[in-house]
């Protein structure tokens, strides 16, 4: 994600919610918060990777033995979802789900799914 970008994340220049996950290494990935999905009393964002253009345009190719992008890794831009919860502060974080709150998010996001068809 190049310097430009990142500022406008900052600044807030973009209409879409973008969250930055770290790894235990310290790695930083780059998500767009593209729905919630409420469930009872608690909501989830469904979290999908935030690619710049310039990335975007890297991985839109035919994925040869040689190729070495990792594009066919589904699990490095996968999507998912993650639990939001207040810290102490209020701020709102993401946590991962317990299997039963996946169960039920992954639920909740079918019906929604199901009634946009409708």
């Amino acid at each position: 994600m190049s310097d430009e970008e990142k500022k406008e994340m900052e600044d807030g220049e973009t209409d879409e919610i973008i969250i930055v996950m770290t790894d235990d290494e310290g790695n930083e990935s780059y998500y767009c918060e593209e729905m919630i999905v409420p469930v009872g009393d608690d909501n989830f964002a469904l979290l999908v990777p935030a690619l710049s253009d310039d990335e975007a345009e890297e991985h839109h190719h035919e994925h040869g033995e040689s190729c070495g992008c990792g594009g066919d890794d589904e699990d490095d831009d996968a999507a998912f979802f993650a639990k939001i919860v207040l810290d102490e502060n209020g701020e709102e974080t993401y946590v991962e789900p317990s299997d039963e709150e996946f169960e039920a998010v992954c639920e909740a996001y079918q019906r929604l799914l199901d009634d946009e068809e409708e």
